[in-house]
């Protein structure tokens, strides 16, 4: 099991649980929306980012991205990391329906699939590896405008299509999608890898 430095925020007990299956890390749970009016909360989650870190993981659907923007406005930017799920349409075992969007939440994510999210996040992994950060020059806005991604015509449309092609969440806004991109690519491989996709956008 690998031990992970920052403290890990989810939405409740059961995305807890799916975690502490995968990794030795402090998991700290939102109680969904309540996290809005709990300022005590906030405070501690404020002095855990100062302390150790954080890495925000929420589920891939409309709620989960509610309760993520939330956090990014009320925690300091440079102590917070942003871990994405994949977009997985299902549904958790315990429960009788699919949730609203019928994808899987965090609790209903793989054990591979949970590590490699905390990877791409820059997670700091006790055992001497760190996560997947890219070195290098950065992806821009100005890199996403220029391949029709922002700014233009159809631009949404555009992002839908490379947000299912790169199996990330259909919720991420340009600012988010660009923050994704750079924990996952260096800006050349988002390059060419973008290319190719773009032929059949």
């Amino acid at each position: 099991m690998r031990k992970i430095k920052e403290v890990i925020v989810v939405e409740g007990r059961y995305d807890k649980n799916a975690l502490s299956q995968v990794v030795d890390a402090t998991v700290i749970t939102l109680g969904g929306f309540s996290v809005f009016n709990d300022k005590e909360k906030l405070v501690f989650l404020r002095r855990l980012a100062e302390k150790q870190g954080l890495i925000v993981l929420t589920d891939s659907d409309g709620a989960g991205f509610v309760i993520r923007n939330y956090l990014k406005g009320a925690l300091p930017k440079e102590q917070v990391k942003q871990a994405y799920i994949p977009d997985i349409h299902g549904k958790e075992r315990r429960k009788r329906i699919p949730g609203k969007e019928g994808k899987l939440g965090v609790e209903g994510m793989k054990p591979e699939v949970l590590l490699e999210a905390l990877e791409r996040a820059g997670a700091t992994f006790l055992d001497g590896e760190t996560g997947k950060s890219r070195k290098g020059e950065t992806i821009t806005k100005a890199d996403l405008f220029v391949l029709g991604l922002a700014g233009g015509q159809d631009s949404a449309a555009k992002r839908q299509k490379l947000l299912r092609k790169l199996d990330l969440p259909e919720h991420l806004t340009a600012n988010g999608l660009l923050e994704a991109l750079n924990l996952l690519y260096s800006r050349d491989q988002f390059l060419e890898c973008v290319k190719k996709l773009l032929k059949n956008v």
